[in-house]
């Protein structure tokens, strides 16, 4: 059976400029290609869900701008049901630098991080039909709504609302090698039943509650390295999936791994998604 699955959290307006190498400080380089897309974790998780589930609902806020508008238009023409509360001002924007060579992605944030809230009029009560839920930013409120799936999986970047909201996930999901996303478990006044710790081409570690431990390694891409936007994420939605399929978590997280090395292989964070479902 598909599993139901969805997203709550945050999207981004990005432009992306492909550079033969980054800039070094007080130098100028040419860009050799450019293009702008939505971005953001919730966004990149809801089309990868999409494209594993054949459907894919996402709970996120955009501001009452063009750029705002124009992200919703894309990620609904990418086949995401899309639930989006209005909020006044200038839409979050983001600068991502791809190197050519290399693949290795930068990223400029311009403005402030705009998240669902638990009292926007959103179908929050659906989640509990959801088999699966990924959360990658929102208040507490919306933590404890997005707790009524059956699964919840949410990265370490939302760990302040996890601790305000006094849930417990299923899989807290982490980079290794971002200081931003470091977690310490015992922070949360629930700890989480598996932390997940990603680390690109070595696949990664993962921790439970009971102390047991393991390994997965990274999947080949299917073609050249050409972009890492959106790997973790795409990850994250594959392990999500899974879950919500009723995996074991060895092969969730192989599935994750399979989701990251195809968005790897693409352009942007759409375009080499892995896709088990044709629309």
């Amino acid at each position: 059976m598909t599993p139901r699955v969805g997203v709550v959290g945050h999207v981004e307006a990005v432009e992306f400029v492909v550079v033969d190498r980054h800039p070094r400080p007080g130098e100028v380089v040419h860009a050799r290609e450019w293009f702008t897309a939505a971005g953001g974790g919730g966004a990149v998780a809801a089309v990868q869900l999409a494209r594993l589930a054949g459907e894919a609902t996402l709970l996120t806020a955009l501001a009452a701008d063009d750029a705002g508008a124009a992200v919703g238009r894309e990620l609904e023409d990418r086949g995401v049901t899309l639930h989006a509360a209005s909020r006044p001002g200038s839409h979050r924007r983001g600068v991502t630098h791809l190197d050519a060579a290399t693949g290795e992605r930068t990223i400029t944030v311009l403005g402030e991080r705009i998240v669902p809230r638990g009292d926007d009029p959103l179908p929050w009560a659906e989640l509990r039909r959801h088999d699966a839920v990924y959360f990658t930013a929102g208040d507490a409120a919306a933590a404890r709504a997005a707790r009524a799936a059956r699964i919840l999986v949410a990265t370490a970047r939302a760990t302040d609302a996890l601790i305000d909201a006094g849930v417990e996930v299923d899989a807290l999901v982490a980079s290794a090698a971002d200081e931003a996303e470091a977690v310490d478990p015992r922070r949360l006044r629930r700890p989480p039943r598996v932390v997940i710790r990603t680390e690109g081409a070595r696949g990664g570690t993962w921790t439970g509650s009971e102390g047991a431990t393991g390994r997965w390694e990274a999947s080949t891409p299917p073609g050249p390295v050409v972009d890492a936007y959106g790997c973790g994420d795409a990850f994250a939605a594959g392990l999500t999936f899974g879950l919500g399929a009723g995996l074991d978590l060895a092969a969730a997280l192989q599935l994750g791994a399979r989701c990251g090395a195809h968005c790897l292989a693409g352009r942007g964070p759409y375009e080499g998604q892995l896709a088990l479902v044709r629309r």
